[in-house]
């Protein structure tokens, strides 16, 4: 396992930064703690403006969410997706560096989604390679987020025990996604309860709220809407159990006016005080 730092901790309030709200963040006082910018939108030849995200960066600690890793790919990863991802931190220096569970590539495919994995022992040992590998082009621990899944595969193990095990291997951190584990728990029928009992809380250093949809018998993971009762009530028991982790709203579609994410912040901040927390008992 590379000998990295942990992660650092950090307790505070964030938001996905959206071109449609770049004109507050450069021009106004944004009551955010952070920022949360999808990795491959700055990596690229004519991508988003560099400029744009450098001049957040001089307000806001920044995360970069990737989508495009591939981290569970049985041919590897990028090494030229990491060299660029490489050179973006080194720049922009954020808080953390994030991908997904979940693999999206194959013979220089790419499906541009997020595809789940068996949760499986040769499954865990590909993945932890792959986790060793982009941690040590990075030269740091990295977080992955627990995927939204609409089918399972036969495994030897539980998500949460996957997830475990992977962080004991690697060092890597997690990236709670509330909206995730409540779409699959739903979907696959499994305790979300237990889900958040297995996985080690020690080890969740960022929590995601987004909306979700419905499409017939399936919750889709949709972010194209406000945060749902039920999503809320998983969080206020997550924060019981993880202490002080940095909490984002998540909106990549139907992005509405700037006040209105913040006050779902507002929310995520009100449950947070309320919360008995196990974590210091």
């Amino acid at each position: 396992m590379p000998a990295f730092p942990s992660p650092p901790v950090f307790s505070g309030f964030g938001l996905g930064l959206r071109r449609e709200h770049y004109p507050d963040f450069l021009d106004t006082d944004v009551a955010v703690d952070f920022v949360e910018v999808t990795s491959e939108n700055f990596m690229v030849a004519g991508g988003q403006p560099r400029h744009i995200l450098r001049q957040v960066r001089a307000r806001h600690p920044v995360v970069l969410h990737g989508v495009s890793m591939s981290i569970g790919s049985s041919d590897g990863l990028r090494r030229d997706y990491l060299e660029r991802l490489r050179a973006l931190a080194d720049e922009i220096e954020p808080l953390y560096v994030t991908d997904h569970l979940s693999w999206s590539r194959i013979d220089g495919f790419n499906s541009h989604d997020l595809l789940p994995l068996p949760y499986t022992a040769e499954a865990l040992s590909l993945v932890c390679s792959n986790i060793n590998m982009a941690q040590d082009a990075l030269g740091r621990a990295m977080l992955f987020e627990n995927p939204s899944s609409y089918l399972q595969f036969p495994g030897a193990m539980s998500e949460w025990e996957f997830l475990a095990a992977m962080c004991r291997r690697t060092g890597c951190g997690l990236l709670l996604d509330v909206n995730n584990l409540a779409v699959s728990a739903a979907n696959h029928g499994f305790d979300p309860f237990a889900f958040l009992d297995g996985i080690p809380a020690g080890q969740v250093h960022q929590i995601h709220l987004a909306g979700h949809s419905r499409s017939g018998d399936l919750l889709v993971d949709t972010h194209d809407g406000p945060v749902s009762a039920a999503v809320w009530a998983l969080y206020a028991e997550a924060r019981t159990r993880c202490g002080p982790v940095a909490t984002m709203i998540e909106r990549d579609a139907a992005i509405p006016p700037l006040g209105e994410l913040l006050a779902e912040l507002d929310i995520a901040r009100a449950l947070e005080r309320a919360a008995p927390l196990a974590w210091e008992a």
